[in-house]
């Protein structure tokens, strides 16, 4: 009898997980091997594939415009992971404390997120544009000079990691007050009384208790830093002189400007190494300090 209802439960068990395996398999699983696969071929979406063996491997080991594109994409997130850390963590400090409104302003900061990426994008070249722009204009009320935000080498990238930290601070500031939550308020009020300052308090309490929240706002701001492409797509369509070209952007490029669709899955798949090793890499290094 035991026997019959283990078996029982267990055919329900796998019914009930069965349309979650299937959706993991087809959206998931299928996706990567054919990416691999796609890696040893050579097709544009015409003709019948042919195989190709490790020329695309070859080929991207030796193309400068794919590693112009990494490097860009590592001065974005240069840019990007500190400031979204300094951002979201200023932000959540001061919406933790008794403010007028507090709920409208958590709404406020979160309200990016949950916009377009590309609205937002729109958004922004309006903002940044060197004649008619409001950030220029503000400039020129103070007596400074414009600044060509999105069409100056120097300036670009550092423009659109801007950009792209204001559009998703609001998640990563949610994080941050979560963790505030188990920040002991006795014990910031023990060592209020033993002296202590407040940036002392912040630097030897809060900061070390709130280092789980900081290791996983560096994972997702890296991991979506990496994944950079409708901003510069929009904004810049790469440029000036290809500073913002990053490496999905060339990657939709092969795969559909230049129907190089093998091409494209071998940097798709280096693109995935790299996030992988960079990212254990940061757990690696926070987790040392966080023992």
């Amino acid at each position: 009898m035991r026997v019959e209802r283990a078996g029982a439960e267990s055919r329900a068990g796998w019914l009930l997980t069965a349309p979650y395996a299937l959706f993991l398999l087809t959206f998931a699983a299928y996706p990567v091997v054919f990416a691999l696969a796609l890696v040893l071929l050579r097709w544009d979406l015409v003709t019948p594939p042919t195989f190709a063996g490790l020329d695309n491997v070859r080929h991207l080991a030796t193309d400068g415009r794919f590693w112009q594109a990494v490097g860009n994409t590592f001065v974005f997130l240069a840019i990007h992971v500190p400031l979204q850390i300094v951002v979201a963590l200023g932000l959540a400090l001061a919406l933790d404390r008794p403010l007028a409104l507090r709920a409208f302003w958590r709404a406020a900061f979160f309200l990016p997120v949950v916009i377009s990426g590309a609205v937002v994008a729109i958004l922004w070249n309006a903002l940044y544009a060197t004649d008619v722009g409001l950030i220029n204009e503000l400039l020129a009320r103070v007596g400074l000079a414009p600044v060509p935000w999105l069409t100056s080498p120097a300036t670009a990238m550092p423009a659109i990691a801007a950009m792209v930290t204001w559009k998703n601070v609001g998640f990563y500031v949610i994080i941050y007050l979560a963790g505030l939550q188990y920040v002991p308020r006795s014990c910031q009020e023990a060592i209020a009384l033993d002296g202590a300052t407040a940036w002392q308090r912040f630097r030897y309490l809060t900061l070390p208790l709130l280092l789980p929240q900081t290791l996983l706002v560096v994972t997702l701001s890296t991991i979506n830093g990496f994944q950079l492409f409708i901003e510069p797509y929009v904004m810049t369509g790469g440029g000036p002189l290809r500073r913002t070209y990053s490496i999905v952007l060339y990657l939709y490029t092969n795969a559909f400007s230049y129907q190089k669709m093998g091409y494209a899955a071998t940097i798709g798949v280096a693109l995935a190494a790299m996030i992988g090793i960079v990212v254990a890499i940061q757990r690696r290094v926070l987790g040392a300090d966080r023992s």
